[in-house]
């Protein structure tokens, strides 16, 4: 695998796409103006004849509302996503903290994680654990370093060898150390910013008490029209930037692995649960780009998926296509006991930076 070369590419590609979400928001201002003066000149037609004029500061105050939704809106929402950290956010998707002491699955997956941090000179991130979900599966969040949480389901624990759950949580890890967690919840929060100008549109255009429909609801139809083509257009690229962020971490896990068959293995084996018709634990679309693998229900068009499908990664892992997996893990040597010291930090401390491990390379 290429993976340097993938990772420039994927960084590359990601700044293409920022740049095409500040001009989504541009093109809504734009968007909404016209539509506005389109519903102001079939009003105005109505009901002053004459010619047509628009009122004064006109697009100042459209301009200065609309950025106001959407800002608003982005404020909002990613205030609501990082309050309280990535373990309250983690704990909303259904997981809790890791118990090594008494089970010998979640010790090796502690293990790990502080064996990562020391791979990758990041802090320790808080190892969690989705206890009800036996789908294979995982998820980073947090604002930063600081609060990182490193969560997996317990599908992942009971079906991934050490190998694989190695490269799952390399996988993770990149997302903490190249800012994904951060920048999708900013992400999360401009496209619920571009959705609050279809909302204000929706809520012009509702009949009043007695059901009918004042000059406003023509406004409303308008602003309504603009603001779900500046949704769509937003939620597609923030699908397209997690499309990339997801390639880029496939290309970092293997890079610190020095493994294609870690992170390989389990997007296999993750074959093999959907063609046997496992059903996952379903999270909000919102929540989507924080995963491993993709669950959202129903068939969306594959340009509003937030990730590429399985076989793309596979075949950008290995060059060339591969089937999957089957579950079945060999027996493995039990990881040693994890210490006082190390139960404390799984529990989240995370004030401690590892100095870099012989045998790991990191760029």
């Amino acid at each position: 695998m290429r993976f340097f070369e993938f990772q420039r590419d994927a960084r590359g590609e990601t700044r293409r796409l920022l740049w095409l979400f500040t001009l989504t928001v541009a093109l809504l201002v734009v968007a909404v103006n016209l539509a506005l003066a389109l519903a102001w000149g079939l009003t105005w037609a109505f009901w002053v004849p004459g010619d047509f004029s628009l009122p004064r500061h006109f697009v100042v105050v459209n301009t200065s509302v609309t950025l106001l939704f959407v800002l608003g809106g982005w404020w909002v929402e990613t205030t609501r996503l990082s309050d309280g950290g990535g373990v309250r956010l983690a704990e909303q998707m259904g997981a809790r903290e890791a118990r090594p002491s008494g089970n010998l699955d979640e010790q090796r997956f502690v293990n790990i994680v502080h064996e990562m941090a020391i791979a990758s000179g990041l802090k320790r991130p808080t190892p969690m654990v989705v206890a009800r979900d036996a789908g294979i599966n995982a998820f980073a969040t947090g604002w930063n370093e600081d609060d990182a949480v490193v969560a997996v389901t317990q599908g992942a624990l009971d079906h991934l060898t050490r190998e694989e759950l190695q490269g799952l949580v390399a996988h993770e890890f990149s997302h903490i150390g190249e800012g994904d967690t951060r920048l999708n919840m900013r992400l999360a929060g401009m496209v619920f910013g571009l959705e609050m100008i279809y909302r204000m549109g929706h809520t012009l255009f509702e009949p009043d008490e007695r059901d009918r429909r004042m000059v406003a609801a023509l406004i409303g139809l308008a602003i309504m029209a603009a603001g779900w083509l500046g949704w769509l257009a937003g939620h597609a690229l923030q699908a397209a930037v997690s499309r990339q962020r997801e390639y880029l971490a496939d290309a970092r896990a293997v890079q610190w692995t020095r493994s294609r068959d870690g992170l390989g293995g389990v997007l296999r084996k993750v074959m093999t649960q959907h063609r046997a018709g496992v059903v996952p634990r379903q999270v909000g679309s919102t929540m989507q780009h924080m995963l491993l693998v993709g669950n959202e229900p129903g068939a969306v068009a594959h340009w509003l998926d937030s990730h590429p499908t399985l076989e793309q990664r596979v075949r950008r892992i290995y060059g060339r296509v591969l089937g999957p997996l089957p579950l079945e893990r060999p027996q493995e040597a039990a990881d040693p006991p994890a210490n006082k010291e190390d139960v404390a930090r799984g529990a989240g401390d995370n004030s401690a930076r590892q100095p870099d491990a012989p045998g790991w390379t990191l760029s």
